[in-house]
């Protein structure tokens, strides 16, 4: 590898990512956004399991007070 390439490689490096419009792209932020959205995703999945269970316990005990025909 000559001078050449590596002030060339130098160049690439130093040259921002671009989307495919051509666009400066924000890799980091982009997958940080990317990563908050999943985390929400998650958060948001939990939350309706803990919902889903609770419902099934209030099922479960009105099932049980019509079973002893309360």
């Amino acid at each position: 590898m000559n001078n050449d390439d590596r002030v060339n490689d130098d160049k690439a490096e130093a040259t921002p990512p671009t989307d495919t419009s051509g666009k400066p792209d924000d890799v980091v932020e982009r997958e940080l956004e990317d990563s908050d959205s999943d985390a929400e995703s998650l958060e948001e999945a939990r939350n309706q399991e803990r919902e889903a269970e609770e419902l099934r316990r209030k099922i479960a005990e009105i099932e049980r007070k019509v079973a002893d025909g309360n």
